[in-house]
Protein backbone atom coordinates (compact mmCIF):
# COMPACT_ATOMS: atom_id res chain seq x y z
CA UNK A 1 0.00 0.00 0.00
CA UNK A 2 1.41 3.45 -0.84
CA UNK A 3 2.83 5.68 1.93
CA UNK A 4 -0.12 8.05 1.81
CA UNK A 5 -2.52 5.21 2.62
CA UNK A 6 -1.98 6.02 6.28
CA UNK A 7 -3.84 9.30 5.72
CA UNK A 8 -7.60 8.90 6.03
CA UNK A 9 -9.99 10.14 3.38
CA UNK A 10 -11.32 12.60 5.92
CA UNK A 11 -8.05 14.53 5.50
CA UNK A 12 -9.28 15.54 2.04
CA UNK A 13 -10.96 18.98 1.80
CA UNK A 14 -14.38 17.37 1.42
CA UNK A 15 -16.02 14.00 1.83
CA UNK A 16 -16.39 12.12 -1.47
CA UNK A 17 -20.11 11.59 -1.96
CA UNK A 18 -21.38 7.99 -2.25
CA UNK A 19 -17.82 6.62 -2.20
CA UNK A 20 -18.85 3.54 -0.20
CA UNK A 21 -21.66 2.83 -2.64
CA UNK A 22 -19.27 3.19 -5.57
CA UNK A 23 -16.78 0.77 -4.03
CA UNK A 24 -19.62 -1.68 -3.37
CA UNK A 25 -20.49 -1.75 -7.08
CA UNK A 26 -17.13 -1.62 -8.88
CA UNK A 27 -13.73 -3.30 -8.76
CA UNK A 28 -11.15 -0.59 -7.93
CA UNK A 29 -8.27 -2.28 -9.75
CA UNK A 30 -6.29 -1.62 -12.91
CA UNK A 31 -6.26 1.83 -14.48
CA UNK A 32 -9.09 4.22 -13.66
CA UNK A 33 -9.89 7.69 -14.91
CA UNK A 34 -11.25 10.16 -12.37
CA UNK A 35 -12.71 12.66 -14.81
CA UNK A 36 -13.63 15.20 -12.11
CA UNK A 37 -10.65 15.22 -9.74
CA UNK A 38 -11.76 18.16 -7.59
CA UNK A 39 -10.53 17.67 -4.03
CA UNK A 40 -9.28 14.19 -4.90
CA UNK A 41 -11.57 12.12 -2.70
CA UNK A 42 -12.44 9.49 -5.30
CA UNK A 43 -8.88 9.38 -6.61
CA UNK A 44 -7.46 8.74 -3.14
CA UNK A 45 -10.01 6.02 -2.43
CA UNK A 46 -9.06 4.15 -5.61
CA UNK A 47 -5.32 4.65 -5.12
CA UNK A 48 -5.52 3.33 -1.58
CA UNK A 49 -7.13 0.16 -2.94
CA UNK A 50 -4.34 -0.46 -5.43
CA UNK A 51 -5.64 1.11 -8.64
CA UNK A 52 -3.69 3.45 -10.86
CA UNK A 53 -5.57 6.70 -11.48
CA UNK A 54 -5.45 9.25 -14.28
CA UNK A 55 -6.99 12.31 -12.62
CA UNK A 56 -8.46 14.99 -14.88
CA UNK A 57 -9.82 18.42 -14.03
CA UNK A 58 -10.44 21.61 -15.99
CA UNK A 59 -9.56 23.75 -12.94
CA UNK A 60 -5.78 24.26 -12.55
CA UNK A 61 -6.21 25.30 -8.91
CA UNK A 62 -7.19 21.80 -7.78
CA UNK A 63 -3.81 20.34 -8.68
CA UNK A 64 -2.03 23.03 -6.68
CA UNK A 65 -4.19 22.18 -3.67
CA UNK A 66 -3.36 18.47 -4.04
CA UNK A 67 0.41 19.06 -4.13
CA UNK A 68 0.79 18.11 -0.47
CA UNK A 69 -0.26 14.50 -1.01
CA UNK A 70 -0.36 13.71 -4.72
CA UNK A 71 3.39 13.03 -4.95
CA UNK A 72 3.10 10.19 -2.43
CA UNK A 73 1.27 7.97 -4.94
CA UNK A 74 3.32 6.42 -7.74
CA UNK A 75 0.16 5.34 -9.54
CA UNK A 76 -1.27 8.85 -9.91
CA UNK A 77 -1.15 10.89 -13.10
CA UNK A 78 -2.61 14.43 -13.09
CA UNK A 79 -3.86 15.97 -16.33
CA UNK A 80 -5.60 19.27 -16.94
CA UNK A 81 -8.53 19.05 -19.30
CA UNK A 82 -12.24 18.28 -19.44
CA UNK A 83 -13.74 14.84 -19.00
CA UNK A 84 -15.30 15.23 -22.45
CA UNK A 85 -11.82 14.41 -23.79
CA UNK A 86 -10.95 11.74 -21.24
CA UNK A 87 -10.34 9.04 -23.84
CA UNK A 88 -7.68 11.16 -25.55
CA UNK A 89 -6.14 12.20 -22.22
CA UNK A 90 -6.02 8.60 -21.01
CA UNK A 91 -4.19 7.58 -24.18
CA UNK A 92 -5.08 3.88 -23.88
CA UNK A 93 -8.08 1.73 -22.89
CA UNK A 94 -8.85 1.85 -19.17
CA UNK A 95 -10.53 -0.38 -16.59
CA UNK A 96 -12.87 2.21 -15.14
CA UNK A 97 -14.16 5.78 -15.22
CA UNK A 98 -15.70 7.71 -12.32
CA UNK A 99 -17.44 11.07 -12.73
CA UNK A 100 -18.72 13.33 -9.95
CA UNK A 101 -20.77 16.03 -11.68
CA UNK A 102 -21.42 19.62 -10.74
CA UNK A 103 -19.50 22.14 -8.72
CA UNK A 104 -17.35 20.92 -5.84
CA UNK A 105 -17.71 22.13 -2.26
CA UNK A 106 -14.11 23.30 -2.54
CA UNK A 107 -15.08 25.72 -5.32
CA UNK A 108 -18.19 26.84 -3.45
CA UNK A 109 -16.05 27.68 -0.42
CA UNK A 110 -13.89 30.08 -2.43
CA UNK A 111 -15.79 33.37 -2.65
CA UNK A 112 -13.49 34.63 -5.38
CA UNK A 113 -14.70 31.91 -7.76
CA UNK A 114 -18.22 33.32 -7.78
CA UNK A 115 -20.13 30.04 -7.49
CA UNK A 116 -21.84 30.66 -4.17
CA UNK A 117 -24.87 32.81 -3.43
CA UNK A 118 -23.89 32.60 0.26
CA UNK A 119 -20.65 34.60 -0.14
CA UNK A 120 -20.02 37.84 -1.97
CA UNK A 121 -17.50 37.68 -4.77
CA UNK A 122 -17.00 38.41 -8.46
CA UNK A 123 -19.73 36.91 -10.65
CA UNK A 124 -17.44 34.36 -12.31
CA UNK A 125 -18.50 30.66 -12.05
CA UNK A 126 -15.92 29.42 -14.58
CA UNK A 127 -14.67 25.97 -13.62
CA UNK A 128 -11.69 26.23 -15.94
CA UNK A 129 -10.96 29.89 -15.12
CA UNK A 130 -10.99 30.84 -18.80
CA UNK A 131 -13.56 31.94 -21.36
CA UNK A 132 -16.64 34.12 -20.76
CA UNK A 133 -17.75 34.47 -17.14
CA UNK A 134 -21.17 34.51 -15.51
CA UNK A 135 -20.97 38.32 -15.48
CA UNK A 136 -20.43 38.29 -19.25
CA UNK A 137 -23.53 36.15 -19.70
CA UNK A 138 -25.75 38.05 -17.25
CA UNK A 139 -24.78 41.43 -18.70
CA UNK A 140 -24.93 40.59 -22.41
CA UNK A 141 -27.70 38.03 -22.96
CA UNK A 142 -31.16 39.10 -24.07
CA UNK A 143 -34.06 38.93 -21.67
CA UNK A 144 -35.55 36.02 -23.62
CA UNK A 145 -32.31 34.04 -23.50
CA UNK A 146 -31.82 34.67 -19.78
CA UNK A 147 -35.37 33.51 -19.07
CA UNK A 148 -34.80 30.42 -21.20
CA UNK A 149 -31.57 29.54 -19.38
CA UNK A 150 -33.17 29.98 -15.96
CA UNK A 151 -36.17 27.83 -16.91
CA UNK A 152 -34.44 25.10 -18.94
CA UNK A 153 -31.26 24.71 -16.86
CA UNK A 154 -32.56 25.66 -13.42
CA UNK A 155 -36.23 24.67 -13.66
CA UNK A 156 -36.97 28.13 -12.23
CA UNK A 157 -40.69 28.87 -12.56
CA UNK A 158 -40.17 32.60 -12.06
CA UNK A 159 -37.62 32.73 -14.88
CA UNK A 160 -39.28 35.54 -16.84
CA UNK A 161 -39.67 37.80 -13.82
CA UNK A 162 -36.06 37.22 -12.77
CA UNK A 163 -34.75 37.83 -16.29
CA UNK A 164 -36.68 41.10 -16.49
CA UNK A 165 -35.26 42.20 -13.13
CA UNK A 166 -31.72 41.32 -14.24
CA UNK A 167 -32.07 43.43 -17.38
CA UNK A 168 -33.32 46.38 -15.31
CA UNK A 169 -30.45 46.08 -12.81
CA UNK A 170 -27.54 45.66 -15.25
CA UNK A 171 -24.61 45.85 -15.01
CA UNK A 172 -24.33 43.14 -12.33
CA UNK A 173 -20.74 42.34 -11.32
CA UNK A 174 -20.91 40.40 -8.03
CA UNK A 175 -22.74 37.42 -6.60
CA UNK A 176 -24.31 39.61 -3.89
CA UNK A 177 -25.74 41.96 -6.51
CA UNK A 178 -27.30 39.05 -8.40
CA UNK A 179 -28.73 37.57 -5.20
CA UNK A 180 -30.27 40.97 -4.34
CA UNK A 181 -31.93 41.16 -7.75
CA UNK A 182 -33.38 37.65 -7.40
CA UNK A 183 -34.62 38.38 -3.88
CA UNK A 184 -36.61 41.37 -5.16
CA UNK A 185 -38.61 38.96 -7.31
CA UNK A 186 -38.97 35.85 -5.16
CA UNK A 187 -40.33 35.49 -1.62
CA UNK A 188 -37.95 34.70 1.22
CA UNK A 189 -37.14 31.02 1.54
CA UNK A 190 -38.86 28.98 4.21
CA UNK A 191 -36.79 27.80 7.21
CA UNK A 192 -34.89 24.68 6.17
CA UNK A 193 -35.74 25.23 2.50
CA UNK A 194 -33.50 26.16 -0.38
CA UNK A 195 -32.29 29.72 -0.92
CA UNK A 196 -34.33 31.71 -3.50
CA UNK A 197 -31.21 32.08 -5.67
CA UNK A 198 -30.39 28.36 -5.78
CA UNK A 199 -32.01 27.54 -9.12
CA UNK A 200 -30.82 30.69 -10.85
CA UNK A 201 -27.21 30.21 -9.79
CA UNK A 202 -27.37 26.57 -10.89
CA UNK A 203 -28.74 27.54 -14.30
CA UNK A 204 -26.16 30.25 -14.95
CA UNK A 205 -23.30 28.00 -13.84
CA UNK A 206 -24.48 25.22 -16.16
CA UNK A 207 -24.68 27.63 -19.09
CA UNK A 208 -21.27 29.22 -18.45
CA UNK A 209 -19.54 25.83 -18.27
CA UNK A 210 -21.63 24.03 -20.93
CA UNK A 211 -22.20 21.32 -18.35
CA UNK A 212 -24.83 19.36 -20.23
CA UNK A 213 -22.80 19.33 -23.45
CA UNK A 214 -19.74 18.30 -21.45
CA UNK A 215 -21.72 15.55 -19.72
CA UNK A 216 -22.89 13.90 -22.93
CA UNK A 217 -19.45 14.24 -24.51
CA UNK A 218 -17.96 12.75 -21.34
CA UNK A 219 -20.27 9.75 -21.41
CA UNK A 220 -19.40 9.18 -25.07
CA UNK A 221 -15.68 9.55 -24.26
CA UNK A 222 -16.01 7.00 -21.44
CA UNK A 223 -17.68 4.58 -23.83
CA UNK A 224 -14.69 4.93 -26.19
CA UNK A 225 -12.10 4.71 -23.39
CA UNK A 226 -13.33 1.68 -21.46
CA UNK A 227 -12.06 -1.84 -22.07
CA UNK A 228 -14.61 -4.65 -22.41
CA UNK A 229 -15.63 -5.32 -18.80
CA UNK A 230 -14.61 -1.82 -17.74
CA UNK A 231 -16.89 0.00 -15.33
CA UNK A 232 -18.45 3.46 -15.42
CA UNK A 233 -19.71 5.15 -12.24
CA UNK A 234 -21.48 8.50 -12.45
CA UNK A 235 -22.69 10.63 -9.52
CA UNK A 236 -25.21 13.36 -10.30
CA UNK A 237 -26.68 16.08 -8.11
CA UNK A 238 -29.85 17.22 -9.81
CA UNK A 239 -32.65 15.70 -11.83
CA UNK A 240 -31.61 17.09 -15.22
CA UNK A 241 -28.16 15.51 -15.00
CA UNK A 242 -29.54 12.22 -13.74
CA UNK A 243 -32.10 12.10 -16.54
CA UNK A 244 -29.36 12.46 -19.17
CA UNK A 245 -27.18 9.77 -17.57
CA UNK A 246 -30.14 7.43 -17.13
CA UNK A 247 -31.30 7.79 -20.74
CA UNK A 248 -27.76 7.45 -22.11
CA UNK A 249 -27.04 4.23 -20.20
CA UNK A 250 -30.47 2.74 -20.86
CA UNK A 251 -30.10 3.48 -24.54
CA UNK A 252 -26.63 2.00 -24.68
CA UNK A 253 -27.85 -1.07 -22.79
CA UNK A 254 -30.77 -1.56 -25.18
CA UNK A 255 -33.32 -0.79 -22.44
CA UNK A 256 -35.32 1.81 -24.34
CA UNK A 257 -38.49 -0.26 -24.34
CA UNK A 258 -39.66 -3.08 -26.52
CA UNK A 259 -42.25 -3.12 -29.24
CA UNK A 260 -45.93 -3.87 -29.08
CA UNK A 261 -48.43 -5.47 -31.46
CA UNK A 262 -49.08 -1.98 -32.82
CA UNK A 263 -45.40 -0.94 -33.08
CA UNK A 264 -43.07 -3.93 -33.51
CA UNK A 265 -39.68 -3.73 -31.85
CA UNK A 266 -37.09 -2.29 -34.19
CA UNK A 267 -33.60 -3.62 -34.69
CA UNK A 268 -31.06 -1.77 -32.53
CA UNK A 269 -27.27 -1.62 -32.37
CA UNK A 270 -25.46 -4.05 -30.10
CA UNK A 271 -25.47 -2.95 -26.46
CA UNK A 272 -22.28 -1.15 -25.43
CA UNK A 273 -23.11 -1.27 -21.70
CA UNK A 274 -24.86 -3.55 -19.27
CA UNK A 275 -26.50 -1.94 -16.26
CA UNK A 276 -24.95 -2.77 -12.89
CA UNK A 277 -27.46 -0.57 -11.05
CA UNK A 278 -31.02 -0.88 -12.35
CA UNK A 279 -32.10 2.15 -10.32
CA UNK A 280 -30.14 5.11 -9.03
CA UNK A 281 -28.35 4.49 -5.73
CA UNK A 282 -28.81 7.19 -3.08
CA UNK A 283 -27.11 7.91 0.24
CA UNK A 284 -28.11 5.91 3.29
CA UNK A 285 -29.06 7.57 6.57
CA UNK A 286 -25.52 7.34 7.96
CA UNK A 287 -24.03 9.19 5.01
CA UNK A 288 -26.83 11.75 5.07
CA UNK A 289 -26.00 12.50 8.69
CA UNK A 290 -22.27 12.61 7.97
CA UNK A 291 -22.38 14.57 4.73
CA UNK A 292 -25.43 16.75 3.93
CA UNK A 293 -24.09 17.31 0.39
CA UNK A 294 -25.09 13.71 -0.39
CA UNK A 295 -28.80 14.51 0.01
CA UNK A 296 -29.45 15.03 -3.69
CA UNK A 297 -26.75 12.68 -5.03
CA UNK A 298 -27.60 9.72 -7.26
CA UNK A 299 -25.21 7.02 -8.47
CA UNK A 300 -25.55 4.97 -11.65
CA UNK A 301 -23.07 2.24 -12.63
CA UNK A 302 -22.68 0.27 -15.86
CA UNK A 303 -20.22 -2.22 -17.36
CA UNK A 304 -18.77 -1.94 -20.86
CA UNK A 305 -19.42 -4.74 -23.33
CA UNK A 306 -17.17 -5.66 -26.24
CA UNK A 307 -19.45 -3.97 -28.82
CA UNK A 308 -17.91 -1.04 -30.73
CA UNK A 309 -18.59 2.43 -29.36
CA UNK A 310 -21.48 4.10 -31.13
CA UNK A 311 -21.41 7.23 -33.23
CA UNK A 312 -24.94 8.49 -32.80
CA UNK A 313 -26.88 11.70 -32.35
CA UNK A 314 -28.04 12.99 -29.00
CA UNK A 315 -31.78 12.98 -29.49
CA UNK A 316 -33.78 11.20 -26.84
CA UNK A 317 -31.33 11.96 -24.01
CA UNK A 318 -33.53 14.53 -22.32
CA UNK A 319 -31.12 17.39 -23.02
CA UNK A 320 -32.74 20.74 -22.17
CA UNK A 321 -32.92 22.93 -25.27
CA UNK A 322 -32.61 26.69 -25.51
CA UNK A 323 -34.43 28.65 -28.20
CA UNK A 324 -31.49 28.58 -30.60
CA UNK A 325 -29.88 31.82 -29.47
CA UNK A 326 -26.13 31.96 -28.95
CA UNK A 327 -25.00 32.18 -25.33
CA UNK A 328 -22.10 34.51 -26.11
Amino acid sequence: MPPAAQDSLSDAPHLPVLIDAILDHVSPTGVWVDGTFGAGGYTRAFLERGAEVIAIDRDPAVFEMAAGWAGDFLGLTLKRGTFSELDALAGAPVDGVVLDLGVSSMQLDQAGRGFSFMQDGPLDMRMGQDGPSAADLVNSASEALLADILFQYGEERASRRIAKAIIAARPIETTAELVEVIETVLPKGKPGGSHPATRSFQAIRIAVNDEFGQLISGLEAAERALKPGGELAVVTFHSLEDRIVKKFLQGRAGKTGGGSRYAPETETDAATFTLITRKAVTADKDELARNPRSRSAKLRVARRTDAPARDQGRSGLGLPKLTGQELF
